[in-house]
C-alpha cells in the first residue's frame, strides 16, 4: 500500500493515477480523475450555480422520496469505468467524478465510498471555471460508463441540455430545455426552469 499524500504538489501533473491511489489523498483541493489525469475542480460555486442546484435537488428530492432510486449531491465519488469490461478493483479503475447532483436506482452501485459504476441520471451544472475540456471528456466519460441521462445545466443560457442513451448507447440530444424540464428517464418529473434560473 503506498504511503497517504498530503499535498498535491507531491504528485505528477502528468502522471496516470487510479482510484486506489486517490483513496490515499489528503489535500484541501477537490479533484476529479478523468481517465487517470488529474482536474482540480472548480473554486466555490458561484450564485447562479448555487440557486439552481438548490432548486433542482428540492424538486428531485421531492419526486424521489419513498421510491428506490436515490438522489445524491457533491462532493460524492463516482467511480466510473467502461461498462464493457465490467472493471471493479481500485486499482483498475481511472475515472472518478463529482457530479452536482446523481441518481442512483442501483443499490448494489453503493457502498461506503459513494457509487461504483453508473448513476441512471446526472447532472452537472456550469460555472465560469468548467473547461470545455473537462465537459467533452465527461460526456464521452458518461456516455461510455452507460449514464443513461445526462442533464447539462447552462444557468448563463438558462437552457438545460440533456442527453439519453440510444439502442446503439450513444448519447442523442434532446432539443434544449428552456421553459418545463422533463425527463425521458423519468416521465412524471416536471420542474420549472423560470424557478432554476429565477
Amino acid at each position: 500500500m503506498g504511503s497517504i499524500i498530503t499535498d498535491i504538489s507531491q504528485l505528477d501533473s502528468n502522471g496516470t493515477y487510479s482510484y486506489a491511489d486517490y483513496l490515499l489523498w489528503q489535500f484541501e483541493e477537490r479533484v476529479e480523475l478523468l481517465k487517470g489525469k488529474i482536474f482540480k475542480m472548480s473554486p466555490a460555486p458561484n450564485v447562479k450555480h448555487q440557486r439552481a442546484s438548490s432548486v433542482i435537488q428540492g424538486h428531485l428530492f421531492n419526486y424521489f422520496r419513498g421510491q428506490k432510486c436515490q438522489l445524491f449531491t457533491a462532493p460524492f465519488d463516482v467511480r466510473l469505468y467502461n461498462r464493457k469490461k465490467s472493471i471493479k478493483a481500485s486499482k483498475d479503475i481511472f475515472t472518478v467524478v463529482q457530479p452536482d447532483l446523481c441518481v442512483i436506482c442501483d443499490d448494489a452501485k453503493l457502498d461506503e465510498q459513494g457509487c461504483n459504476g453508473a448513476p441512471e441520471l446526472v447532472i452537472e451544472i456550469l460555472s465560469p471555471g468548467n473547461s470545455k475540456r473537462e465537459m467533452n471528456e465527461k460526456f464521452e466519460l458518461y456516455e461510455e460508463a452507460g449514464v443513461l441521462e445526462y442533464w447539462l445545466v447552462e444557468p448563463a443560457d438558462e437552457a438545460v441540455f440533456i442527453y439519453v442513451l440510444n439502442e446503439q448507447e450513444r448519447y442523442i440530444g434532446l432539443r434544449p430545455m428552456t421553459e418545463i424540464l422533463t425527463s425521458p428517464t423519468f416521465p412524471d418529473l416536471a420542474i420549472d426552469l423560470a424557478e432554476v434560473f429565477s
